[in-house]
């Protein structure tokens, strides 16, 4: 491709530095400032953009992001498109731990985040249409790009997005369960919505790092996340470097 892509990656738990020696961009934005200062790595034709969700040191938690200023400030860098990593607990079957994915839809149970920028003065209203949280160019290059490599990337599957930074009681999961979700996360939104009301292509690799509350017998723990997201974030480093292939070579 003659023109130069911008593709931004927001790191989340398990993913808040990159290898890669990288600049760095100290952005501004109408809504403060974002969780940290935006990493960039030049390649041709294929730009990256890097930031770490949590801030860095990891230390925002879900609930206190600023991700309105997150994705104001990855659009000001000249992002064309968003792919966000996140961990998540899984709830149905197919999502085990240790397992990737490329969700498709969401279910928000958080409250009281800015989860919009027509609120304020400095953009109009919008309506944006929602129906399809993640639907669109990136996320059909993520699903080649992972088939081309063979990793093992599930299709689909609906988030369900918790306050935080508290970890979800079993009847919670419960009820994200029969309403239809397959993982548990606390990030998803209203990041996702903003990305849209951005005009910013979004899309996701859930990383499920443990069993939904009463899910499995075992309680939750920090350590035993951090532990199980530690070889597939290896996958996820490797998926990023073959999405970027990909999109350097598209049409």
């Amino acid at each position: 491709m003659a023109a130069e892509i911008t593709l931004a990656l927001v790191g989340g738990t398990g993913l808040t530095e990159l290898d890669d020696h990288a600049e760095t961009l100290s952005i501004d934005t109408p809504y403060g400032l974002p969780s940290a200062t935006v990493r960039v790595v030049e390649t041709d034709p294929v730009r990256l953009l890097f930031l770490p969700r949590h801030g860095s040191p990891h230390r925002f938690p879900p609930h206190c992001v600023n991700y309105r200023a997150n994705l104001w400030a990855l659009k000001e860098a000249g992002a064309d498109h968003v792919l966000a990593v996140s961990a998540v607990g899984g709830i149905t079957e197919a999502y085990a731990p240790g397992t990737l994915a490329a969700p498709d839809q969401l279910i928000d149970f958080s409250w009281g985040r800015e989860h919009t920028y027509s609120d304020s003065e400095h953009t109009p209203l919008v309506h944006v249409d929602f129906s399809n949280p993640y639907e669109g160019p990136l996320r059909r290059a993520l699903l080649h790009s992972a088939a081309e490599i063979g990793a093992n990337v599930v299709n689909g599957g609906c988030i369900g997005v918790f306050q935080g930074p508290r970890l979800e009681s079993a009847a919670e999961i419960e009820k994200a369960r029969r309403d239809g979700c397959d993982m548990a996360g606390m990030t998803s939104l209203p990041e996702a919505g903003l990305a849209r009301e951005l005009g910013l292509d979004y899309a996701g690799i859930a990383v499920v790092s443990n069993w939904g509350a009463g899910v499995g017998d075992d309680l939750i723990s920090e350590d035993d996340i951090a532990e199980t997201l530690r070889e597939p974030m290896t996958r996820v480093r490797a998926l990023v470097k073959a999405l970027m292939l990909k999109l350097s070579i598209a049409d």
